[in-house]
């Protein structure tokens, strides 16, 4: 993969996280490893480094740049910088970039941003990891190994020749899974209360006895390991299936984090998408949308109770748990973001048939969530646009949607609401210019109010009843002659010309906006 430019790196950590006051090079400059910056240590040859001015200030920063430039690097990052204090100036003599990030912004957290951004973070994935270390521990206990999460999903296996398995083994890996059972059962519950390694029997005849260890960090259990003993266990097998557990527990530590922090990243590009101020074909490849061209649609889900009820930000918080697992579960990697009490995600759609499955998605995520929040969830599918570039009008028709939903209706996509969708479009329209909200309808109402008359719900049951006057005067329950005296007095007290075809296309639009 091609190394990520000053650009890539600014795009993927938006405006607020990371400020460039000065790139002299461009911001095509290609960047690599993520280095803290030694006091006491000799700047080393780095092509391409952005160097972290720890423990100097950003106005005595200007010795710093020269050196930084002449070791090859391409960016030096300042804390709390302001755009007259920066050293501007000896950034551009020096020719390198100068960035910065907030004053109370945490060295080691922006190291991680900036390296998970570059491509360079100090946190992959610990799959590989994992399964390295079960090979050690089976080396070191003495048995084959399986590395757990609390569900019984298996993570991780050993691959050491000559070690004994059994059935439970083999269907285990097979499915990624450890079977299920009673006696199973029994032996975590076992096995999670205990503090030190445990021996547990065979289930049965087919099965060998094991070796097994809660993996835990600060009270809470992020898995198990496992051993199978075939009865060559090491005479230390416990401590070291011990110091296994503590290794392991590391792994699944900075595994999460790296798993936190690329959400993190996702959901602030996707905010970005939504608005659109990132750059489309960066967005996609980082959000894994391929080039970006393929077509795309944004679904909106919020809780239908009011914003103000209580535990309202937690309750949205747990949608975007919910929604994101979902997503994840049909798409894989996924990006979804909360804005303003709104869970957005972005579905694509490959073909016709992927398109289709979107309204599926969303209704299952409702109902999911009826029971896993205890709240009502309605959601909003925006149109389907081409490429991620148009996600923006995606967006704004999800929005538009999610106004139009109600408890008979929670799930809609724009295209089953589109004429009201076309209202609520005009209607905002309307309420940035003065003279599409005046003229006959106002001074109608005005009337009503001062007169205390019926004129506008007449005027609206008419024109809603196809100009007939039989189905006005029943939807009114009064009879039909009222009615007509009632348009009679509408002409003459207000000068509303309701033969007139343009004037009664007018009232009545604007009837359908003042809903």
């Amino acid at each position: 993969m091609d190394s990520p430019t000053l650009s890539d790196l600014l795009d993927v950590l938006g405006g607020d996280s990371v400020r460039a006051l000065t790139t002299p090079a461009g911001l095509t400059a290609p960047v690599g490893e993520v280095l803290l910056y030694d006091a006491d240590a000799p700047l080393p040859r780095a092509p391409g480094a952005v160097l972290l001015a720890v423990g100097v200030r950003a106005r005595s920063a200007a010795p710093l740049l020269r050196a930084a430039a002449d070791a090859g690097m391409a960016a030096v990052v300042v804390r709390g910088a302001s755009e007259e204090g920066a050293p501007v100036a000896a950034a551009d003599r020096a020719g390198i970039a100068l960035l910065c990030v907030d004053e109370d912004a945490a060295w080691h957290r922006v190291h991680l941003l900036l390296s998970s951004a570059a491509g360079a973070g100090p946190a992959p994935a610990a799959g590989g990891d994992l399964f390295a270390l079960a090979d050690a521990i089976a080396a070191a206990v003495g048995g084959a190994t399986a590395i757990e999460d609390p569900r019984q999903r298996i993570l991780a296996y050993s691959t050491v020749a000559g070690q004994p398995v059994d059935e439970d083994r083999r269907q285990g890996i097979l499915g990624l899974q450890v079977p299920d059972s009673p006696e199973n059962t029994e032996q975590y519950r076992a096995m999670f209360a205990a503090g030190t390694p445990l021996r547990l029997p065979a289930l049965d005849d087919d099965n060998l006895p094991r070796l097994a260890v809660a993996v835990r960090a600060g009270g809470e259990t992020l898995g198990s390991v496992w051993v199978v003993d075939g009865g060559n266990l090491a005479p230390d097998a416990d401590h070291a299936l011990a110091q296994g557990a503590s290794t392991a527990a590391l792994l699944l530590l900075r595994a999460r984090a790296a798993q936190e922090l690329s959400r993190h990243l996702g959901g602030d590009l996707l905010r970005r998408v939504l608005d659109g101020t990132a750059d489309a074909s960066t967005a996609a490849h980082r959000l894994g949308f391929g080039a970006g061209t393929d077509p795309v649609r944004v679904a909106a889900f919020a809780p239908a109770g009011p914003k103000a009820a209580p535990d309202v930000a937690r309750t949205a918080l747990r949608l975007l748990d919910l929604v994101r697992l979902s997503c994840e579960a049909r798409y894989g990697r996924h990006a979804c973001v909360l804005l303003d009490g709104v869970v957005y995600a972005l579905l694509p759609a490959s073909d016709e048939r992927g398109a289709a499955r979107h309204k599926p998605l969303a209704q299952d995520i409702v109902e999911r969530a009826k029971g896993a929040l205890r709240t009502p969830v309605r959601a909003a599918l925006g149109a389907l646009v081409p490429g991620l570039a148009r996600a923006v009008d995606s967006r704004d028709d999800a929005d538009l949607v999610l106004r139009c939903l109600s408890d008979e209706l929670p799930v809609a996509a724009v295209e089953q609401v589109q004429a009201r969708v076309t209202l609520l479009r005009i209607a905002e329209l309307a309420g940035e210019r003065r003279e599409l909200t005046g003229g006959a309808w106002a001074r109608l109402r005005s009337y009503d109010a001062e007169h205390a008359t019926e004129y506008c719900r007449t005027v609206r049951a008419w024109l809603d009843a196809g100009c007939d006057m039989a189905g006005a005067a029943k939807s009114l329950a009064v009879h039909p002659n009222t009615c007509r005296y009632r348009l009679r007095q509408v002409r003459e007290q207000v000068g509303l010309d309701l033969d007139d075809p343009d004037e009664r296309l007018v009232v009545w639009l604007q009837a359908r906006l003042g809903d």
